[in-house]
């Protein structure tokens, strides 16, 4: 499909904001009529058993709402308690047995599941805390590697040996599971060494020999510390302990050496994967497109994406995605749209990744009417605008010169709750500093204050680039060379 014939000229691809949308039909579900209980001759008997028949269904009433109170009562008891700042004297005053170890179970466990999934672990751990005050609190080690699993992605990995020290305190043996959380929080953390005496721990601990989710946990993570020769001793540790790295393994090896640039390793890496019987799938397929589009080789990428196609690896989202950005950044327009209506025609939703590739595209091209068009698109279809979002933007309107329309991007920022980050007001600083705007250039570093974002040296090399293009070289250009070298603070 990608290498395919062009269908249509770039600007032709463009999605209805209407067409785009699956039609899901509505249907009301027939309900028949409740029967009307009479029998002739029994006029008496109907009416005691109406009669009965309210009692009922006031019993059920009164009942239903006995218990939506006890629930309402332990939700405002848990909020009451969970804010301990507040009311720590009040709850230093309460006795068990006086509303603390009342709550319901159902409350407590919901209340609790919240927090991890959301990765509130500060609250998460009150909450658990205050479970285990509970009468009826029972030890279980599955709430205890959740809360570890939790900590290690929150880099807490102090705080989840504690946990992991509790749970073998409170009688629950630690297990392979268990283990592998804690050598995630560690490993998550950069803390290798800890993390590597946990596995040789783990070793020596029967029925938690590590397996290949814990090697494929501690490769991830050495392998985002680009630490190459660690990932190499782990794969050797594996094959010495007869472990075979499944699909998740491979995929994040192929991934990372992708990335890094390191094609080789990642193709000997897709042929191992092969040739031990490890079936390549969506995530194999991306990254691999990934890598090969990002560094331009575009007919690798599209040889890749047939013969992925070819072993029945059916395309997603992701993959079009991942295709219109290598297209967009090799300017290879034309095979753009192709897949844009491809996308059209067989209904793919676009996502907010989509937007953001299609008007990078469109500015890196010049093309601001059709970029502004697509802006317009992705607002009316209740997208919300990123930070990736708005420095495609900014790029775009400094590269023309078009300094009205960057301070139009300034009043959405205004007018929206967007979390700002530096690389956005780097974009900025490049835009203003492109057009000459030297002033609204400088006003930016208040703007970062205002939004508690510290300039970096990027910010700096940038600024005084565009000084000394314009032939100034004063105080402003001296402070800027001293916040770069860390001679001066951002409050001078």
């Amino acid at each position: 499909m990608a290498a395919g014939p062009v269908t249509a000229p770039f600007s032709m691809a463009v999605p209805s904001a209407r067409r785009n949308r699956a039609l899901v039909p509505t249907v009301s579900a027939a309900r028949e009529p409740a029967r009307a209980w009479t029998a002739a001759g029994a006029e008496g008997r109907a009416r005691r058993g109406k009669e009965a028949e309210v009692e009922d269904e006031e019993e059920a009433e009164r009942r239903r709402k006995e218990e939506v109170n006890r629930k309402i009562a332990s939700r405002k008891a848990l909020s009451v308690i969970l804010r301990r700042e507040a009311t720590k004297a009040v709850l230093d005053k309460r006795k068990p047995g006086k509303g603390t170890r009342r709550l319901l179970p159902g409350t407590v466990l919901e209340a609790l599941h919240e927090r991890v999934a959301a990765l509130r672990w500060d609250s998460a751990l009150k909450v658990f805390e205050l479970m285990r005050d509970q009468v009826w609190y029972r030890p279980y080690i599955g709430i205890y590697i959740k809360l570890i699993t939790m900590l290690g992605k929150c880099k807490k990995p102090e705080k989840a040996h504690e946990l992991f020290q509790a749970m073998i305190d409170e009688g629950c043996a630690p297990n392979l599971e268990s283990y592998t959380a804690l050598v995630s929080a560690y490993s998550r953390s950069g803390r290798f060494h800890e993390a590597f005496n946990l596995l040789d721990r783990m070793k020596d601990t029967p029925g938690c020999q590590p397996d290949v989710k814990t090697y494929s946990i501690l490769i991830k993570s050495c392998l985002h510390a680009y630490d190459f020769e660690k990932v190499k001793s782990l794969l050797t540790d594996m094959a010495r302990a007869g472990i075979r790295p499944n699909t998740v393994t491979y995929n994040t090896l192929i991934d990372a050496y992708g990335k890094a640039r390191r094609f080789p390793e990642m193709e000997s890496t897709l042929l191992k994967m092969l040739s031990q019987n490890c079936k390549p799938d969506i995530w194999t397929m991306n990254s691999t497109l990934r890598a090969f589009g990002s560094s331009g080789q575009i007919e690798t990428m599209e040889s890749c994406y047939e013969k992925f196609q070819a072993s029945g690896i059916v395309p997603n989202i992701k993959t079009y995605n991942i295709l219109l950005d290598s297209y967009g950044k090799a300017k290879m327009y034309e095979k753009m749209g192709a897949v844009m209506e491809y996308m059209q025609k067989y209904y793919y939703s676009w996502t907010i990744v989509t937007y953001n590739v299609v008007i990078d595209a469109f500015g890196r091209a010049g093309d601001l009417e059709q970029m502004e068009y697509i802006f317009r698109l992705m607002k009316s279809e209740r997208i919300k605008p990123n930070c990736v979002t708005l420095c495609s933007v900014v790029r775009a309107y400094g590269r023309a010169g078009e300094v009205k329309k960057i301070k139009t991007v300034l009043r959405i920022v205004e007018n929206s709750d967007i979390t700002l980050d530096i690389v956005f007001f780097n974009c900025l600083v490049d835009a203003y500093g492109r057009v000459g705007c030297l002033a609204e250039m400088w006003d930016i570093l208040d703007l970062m204050k205002e939004h508690r974002c510290k300039p970096d040296k990027v910010t700096c090399a940038t600024m005084i680039k565009w000084f000394l293009i314009k032939g100034i070289d004063d105080h402003r250009v001296q402070y800027l060379r001293d916040l770069k070298d860390g001679r001066a603070t951002d409050d001078t």
